[in-house]
């Protein structure tokens, strides 16, 4: 009988991760016992990081399903109620597709601007398909997803994607402030040369992520952390107003993790949604406002002091799951 335990842990080294699923090896991971969001854990890092440039706000209509209740909202309601913040991202329990076979069923929920979401399961579970049907990149066949109030495809110019390996080349000799400024294209097209204004979100976007003094150097010189942390400002000089990332944490070091979060701390304080998909469930639990825990199907979406308990944990991954004197979990594989 194999074991793998989710115990209360040290807050400041969030770095083990969950087996990839009932067949994975079995490794310990520890979870804090309070859930912080990206703001409250990276404030003391973001202190010094400069103020990214305005977000506009997301606007979405409101729809409903008849008897139906996204997490996080009132029953019926798909993007919030006057007076409060829109949703960023809507899914309407929406299921997605490759081609005509369906591959992630039934996610339903909610995500706010300024809020964080992650995105937990084994290897397979969708995580990596759900994020490219925000994208508009793969078609959902069942339900719904809106993102800023618009279908994923007619959103795209305000959503802004870190992918789990760039096609990048390491060796093309392209110096970082150049990668940083591909994410104003999208504004300025490929014809016309980047402006003042395009310089000046890429250098802020550098400085948010502390690379600033790296313009120059080619990016195939960087470590990978310092690499994912570049991609990470191309993002950000895009001005999103919602971000995805692919399992953004992936064999970086702890000073590039640092700083990646503390840029998506400045980044959703400026308003900006989300979306960090990751195996690491102390990562999670300690950046983000909501956990969406999948396996092929939706297990549970809602607060991670919700979400990452026994239970659903034990659904997602496999085997029995206990509380241990409320400070985590215990799950065992037979």
């Amino acid at each position: 009988m194999d074991r793998w335990s989710i115990m209360t842990g040290n807050a400041q080294a969030p770095c083990l991760t969950a087996p990839d699923g009932p067949d994975g090896a079995p490794s310990p991971v520890a979870i804090p016992t309070t859930a912080a969001p990206v703001a409250a854990v990276a404030t003391a890092l973001a202190a010094d990081a400069i103020a990214l440039p305005d977000q506009v706000g997301a606007v979405i209509p409101d729809t409903a399903i008849p008897g139906a209740a996204i997490p996080g909202t009132a029953a019926g309601e798909s993007g919030g109620q006057a007076g409060a913040a829109p949703a960023a991202l809507s899914l309407e329990h929406a299921s997605i597709a490759y081609g005509r076979v369906p591959v992630l069923h039934g996610v339903h929920g909610v995500l706010h601007p300024g809020r964080t979401l992650a995105l937990i399961g084994p290897n397979g579970a969708g995580k990596s398909t759900l994020i490219k049907a925000v994208l508009g990149l793969v078609p959902v066949v069942d339900g719904l997803i809106t993102v800023l109030g618009r279908p994923p495809g007619a959103a795209r110019r305000e959503v802004a994607y870190v992918p789990q390996a760039d096609t990048l080349d390491p060796d093309f000799p392209i110096s970082v402030g150049q990668v940083v400024l591909m994410g104003r294209y999208r504004g300025i097209g490929w014809i016309r040369r980047p402006g003042r204004a395009d310089r000046a979100a890429a250098q802020a976007a550098l400085e948010a992520v502390g690379l600033a003094h790296r313009a120059r150097d080619r990016f195939g010189t960087l470590s990978g952390g310092q690499r994912q942390r570049v991609l990470l400002a191309r993002a950000i000089a895009a001005q999103p107003r919602l971000l995805l990332l692919d399992e953004p944490f992936n064999g970086v070091d702890v000073v590039s993790q640092d700083a990646l979060l503390a840029a998506l701390s400045t980044l959703t304080a400026a308003g900006t949604a989300v979306v960090v998909s990751t195996h690491d469930l102390a990562l999670a639990q300690l950046i983000s406002d909501e956990v969406c825990l999948l396996s092929g199907r939706q297990i549970t979406f809602g607060p991670p002091a919700e979400a990452l308990t026994a239970e659903p944990l034990r659904a997602a991954y496999g085997g029995a799951a206990l509380e241990i004197d409320g400070r985590g979990v215990v799950v065992t594989r037979v």
